[in-house]
């Protein structure tokens, strides 16, 4: 994938930043199929927004969804093995590394505040206190101040158990599948995520797929069937829908910074955009990543 937004010989007569994507696809006559693929499989939208907007912002999208396959080979995704809590993990390491301390299995009592009505520390169920100048937390911690958090939909997510791969895949030990939301008449796109023994978070020979999707009726369990009917032969499954919450305000006078819930996404993209932007809030500018001297042993 050659295409540079700083090079217009990658453009042909195609102006990325006066066209639209829409124009792009018709230009090239694709089809629905195709459209869907790109923008919701590959470029990680989650609705058709994008179709208006300056091509060039799909083009990123695309060139960096290429990127990655050539880095790591079959997948641009990659997966931490014996599952996510080797992320919090690693996160932990760093974070003493550079002089953090962490509290374990300390449950949160009460927040702290000056007299200026901003938080200056949290007390524990114990009665032990820890001191600061600014919260970062899910919303499950703020439920009891007012007008922290407002709910903004629901989750469904099935976690199934098998005994094979999903059918129609290779019998490849771990994939994400996106359904886009035009295949299936609905708003939004649904996710089928599968890891196995190859990731050391199950038994050899089986496998973990979980399906979600953001509810849009007032039957979410019938608007995961045809989902679920693509996992083959089931074991067993656990279903629970979860409300979403995201924060009222990103600049909060108390400096309680509040986390969106995780949503039906499975490659995380809207919780590490979420994270970034409560950076920016933070400090008033962009995380820069050319800044960051971490050695990669230490990632």
């Amino acid at each position: 994938f050659e295409w540079d937004g700083s090079n217009p010989n990658t453009w042909d007569n195609l102006n990325p930043f006066k066209l639209s994507m829409l124009d792009i696809y018709k230009y090239f006559n694709l089809c629905q199929l195709t459209i869907d693929f790109l923008g919701h499989a590959v470029a990680l939208y989650l609705n058709d927004d994008y179709l208006t907007q300056p091509a060039y912002k799909t083009l990123e999208r695309i060139k960096l969804y290429m990127q990655s396959i050539s880095t790591f080979g079959k997948s641009p995704f990659i997966y931490p093995l014996y599952g996510l809590g080797g992320i919090p993990e690693g996160f932990s390491r760093m974070c003493a590394i550079n002089g953090g301390t962490f509290m374990l299995n300390k449950n949160v009592n009460e927040f702290l505040f000056n007299e200026n009505g901003q938080v200056n520390g949290i007390k524990s169920t114990d009665g032990e206190v820890a001191y600061c100048d600014k919260i970062i937390c899910d919303p499950s911690y703020v439920m009891h101040l007012k007008n922290k958090i407002k709910k903004n939909g629901q989750v469904i997510r099935c976690i199934c158990i098998l005994s094979n791969p999903i059918p129609e895949t290779n019998e490849i030990n771990s994939c994400q599948i996106i359904i886009p939301q035009n295949q299936l008449n609905r708003k939004s796109d649904i996710y089928i995520n599968l890891v196995s023994f190859q990731h050391g978070v199950t038994l050899k020979g089986k496998y973990i797929a979980i399906v979600s999707a953001t509810v849009e009726t007032n039957n979410p369990l019938k608007e995961i069937e045809k989902p679920l009917e693509l996992l083959g032969n089931i074991e067993e499954k656990f279903v629970k829908i979860s409300d979403i919450y995201v924060a009222s305000s990103n600049k909060p006078d108390d400096n309680i910074f509040v986390t969106s819930s995780y949503d039906a996404t499975s490659h995380f993209e809207t919780a590490t955009n979420d994270l970034l932007e409560i950076w920016e809030n933070i400090y008033g500018q962009k995380l820069n990543f050319d800044d960051l001297n971490a050695k990669n042993d230490e990632l």
